[in-house]
């Protein structure tokens, strides 16, 4: 392993690096920053790593699986398989015990170097304490959603800041809001305050929950979130460009449909220029996240727990993938049944028709559970589910937040039917953006 000391913080790469200036003795403790190379615009930025091959494969759907990852201690990390011959072996990558022992311990960031701008993470921190968040629009789904956080965030929210373009409705909501209270414990809950559109990236969380163009009940509409895309996304690419020019810092959590897609367009169009061109000076991947797989996970749990044949989803289950067409239900990991997933995958996916048939839009469950308890459990910094950038889309896994960045389950290993069905919704994915 190699050791650098730039700018202040301290480095280390499997390979030698020509631009981070001398080499210096191996850091045996503290914080340090792993140097992985990736595309400039569809790697990651940076991330926590837990396993030492995702310092050769840092950005692939394999960062999920330990078995699909390279093993540095081996004479050939990507397997015999791929041996070459034997005068063109080349020299063994090998982790040492200080990045074993940073990895066990939670020190360990890789950071994309191949990202303009990559530098600016090397001291980059949360603000301590609860955190402000900001809310635009505030709707069904937004007052909802802001009831939630409201009622269950006094312990990580300061204060809560809502937006929306009638000032009716934020005056109704300001007025509800402030008259929910506790006899004689007054300051329990997070204050619910009005801002300008001017205000709204002045903020730790910002939270975009508007929408336009929903399909009414009864339309004849079968992919109800995609009819959605294109005017939502007009909407997602003015906001993305008044964060780039707040210089915004902190999370951008995008609630309305199709929270995927969504996700990757207030990403890109953050970073182009006045001239459409792809600079990096916009929001880092990892400061966008999709909050649309927590109803999705929360779905199947209903119908496992009214079918025994589906049980097993509620004590061995995950759920993979976009909040839509390409999500997949596994009812295990351990356990994995093709057929039963698929069942219970049906099931999730067409929940919101059933409310529909009923007569009612199905918003609620998604407000709650994909909404304020999940925005609720990324503050807390606990795992949850919702979309992270990951093999150039924004990709539903369980993940959390943590001191050393973004961190995404690693399962020893994801039986190959399975991965099969998450390679399918990248795919499906990339297709849309």
């Amino acid at each position: 392993m190699y050791y650098y000391n730039y700018k202040g913080a301290n480095l280390v790469s499997v390979t030698p690096e020509k631009n981070l200036g001398p080499e210096i003795e191996p850091v045996t403790q503290g914080h340090l920053f792993a140097v992985v190379p990736g595309d400039p615009v569809l790697g990651r930025g940076s991330f926590k790593v837990t396993h030492p091959g995702q310092l050769l494969a840092s950005h692939g759907l394999e960062v999920l699986d330990a078995s699909r990852l390279p093993d540095l201690n081996s004479e050939f990390p990507w397997g015999e398989a791929l041996m070459p011959p034997l005068d063109c072996r080349p020299i063994p990558l090998m982790v040492d015990e200080n990045v074993e022992r940073a990895i066990a311990g939670g020190r360990l960031t890789a950071v994309n170097t191949s990202r303009p701008g990559w530098e600016d993470i090397l001291h980059w921190s949360p603000n301590p304490g609860k955190k402000r968040v900001n809310i635009l629009a505030i709707g069904d789904v937004g007052s909802t959603l802001l009831t939630g956080l409201k009622l269950l965030g006094g312990d990580v929210i300061s204060s809560i800041g809502i937006c929306d373009l009638s000032d009716q409705i934020t005056a109704r909501w300001e007025f509800e809001m402030g008259q929910i209270n506790l006899p004689w414990q007054y300051d329990v809950f997070p204050e619910v305050e009005v801002v300008t559109p001017d205000q709204l990236f002045d903020c730790d969380m910002f939270v975009f929950v508007a929408s336009k163009g929903i399909p009414p009940v009864g339309s004849q509409i079968k992919d109800v979130r995609m009819a959605q895309f294109e005017a939502n996304a007009g909407i997602v690419k003015h906001y993305a460009k008044m964060a780039r020019e707040k210089g915004f810092q902190g999370l951008w959590c995008a609630v309305s449909d199709p929270v995927d897609p969504l996700a990757k367009t207030a990403y890109l169009e953050s970073n182009r220029d006045e001239n459409g061109v792809f600079d990096g000076r916009g929001l880092r991947p990892e400061q966008i996240q999709g909050f649309g797989l927590g109803v999705m996970n929360a779905r199947a749990a209903y119908f496992a727990k009214r079918n025994s044949r589906l049980a097993s989803f509620l004590t061995e289950g995950r759920s993979f993938g976009p909040h839509g067409t390409g999500l997949w239900i596994a009812n295990s990991i351990d356990h994995y049944d093709e057929e039963i997933s698929a069942e219970l995958t049906r099931l999730t996916v067409t929940a919101n028709l059933k409310m529909r048939e009923i007569g009612f839009k199905p918003y609620v469950a998604p407000a709650l559970s994909s909404g304020a308890l999940s925005l609720l459990l990324t503050l807390r910094g606990e795992w949850h589910c919702g979309s992270v950038f990951l093999d150039g889309v924004y990709m539903g896994v369980k993940n959390r937040y943590t001191p050393a960045g973004i961190e995404t389950e690693l399962l020893p290993r994801i039986p190959d039917p399975l991965f099969g069905h998450i390679q399918e919704a990248a795919d499906h994915l990339k297709s849309i953006i």
